[in-house]
């Protein structure tokens, strides 16, 4: 058996990069997965058909995680359709950069919907079908700790946000058996962030290991997250950053 069989993932933002490798790499370790995704239909699409070739179940939705109401209604969806819930990865994010004078509060209040509020509605709408040994993970950011440039404090800040959120959830869900975990990645070589990008040297030289890594390796992380062998792991923040912080 695998390590997740029988277990129902939802992913949001599973469509593409990091999203789309943690999805498939749920699958590959037994789960069925439950995906959203807002502008990339397609992508999603080729996730679910790569899942279900796997032999497992597979649906994508289109949800806004800046909507609380559409992820409430989402994750009702998901739990009528594969009839259980047992791991929520709080993946979908959005990065705005500016220079401070150039921020609106449109620009503030989008990034805090999606980034920070949407995780803590999922979180709480899942919690009430997690059962002994259901697990979230939520996808923060190495810049939560550290910011190497400017025109990122509102992007920080809302990543660095999820450390207290992670911390205080895991007193109120260890008792009923679930953990919740965050996962700050570095550089990884995604659509958005490419290790062949404008900055992408830039970033090499502030790194360890001197290389972009791929989204399976922070699926990888996640994956040991949600399997049994994390089963006292609780509230802590676990970084994937080829040294970037260190």
């Amino acid at each position: 058996m695998s390590k997740l069989d029988g277990k129902v993932a939802l992913v949001t933002g599973g469509g593409r990069g990091i999203g789309g490798a943690i999805a498939r790499r749920l699958a590959e370790d037994g789960a069925d997965v439950a995906l959203t995704y807002l502008s990339s239909p397609y992508k999603a699409q080729e996730a679910v058909v790569a899942i279900e070739a796997m032999g497992r179940r597979a649906r994508a939705y289109a949800v806004d995680c800046a909507d609380p109401a559409a992820v409430h209604d989402w994750i009702g969806r998901v739990v009528a359709d594969f009839g259980r819930l047992d791991i929520l990865v709080n993946n979908a994010g959005i990065h705005i950069a500016k220079p401070l004078g150039d921020f609106t509060l449109d620009d503030f209040e989008r990034i805090i919907a999606v980034n920070v509020r949407a995780v803590f509605v999922a979180t709480q709408a899942a919690a009430v079908h997690l059962r002994d040994g259901g697990r979230i993970i939520t996808i923060g950011s190495v810049n939560a700790d550290h910011a190497p440039a400017p025109n990122t404090g509102l992007y920080a800040m809302s990543k660095s946000a999820l450390v207290g959120l992670t911390k205080g959830l895991a007193r109120d869900l260890g008792p009923g058996g679930v953990t919740i975990n965050l996962v700050h990645p570095g550089p990884i070589d995604t659509d958005l962030n490419p290790a062949d990008g404008p900055f992408a040297d830039t970033l090499r030289g502030m790194l360890a290991i001197p290389r972009y890594a791929a989204p399976g390796e922070v699926a990888g992380l996640v994956a040991w997250l949600a399997s049994a062998e994390s089963a006292f792991v609780t509230g802590a923040t676990l970084t994937i950053d080829g040294g970037y912080t260190a």
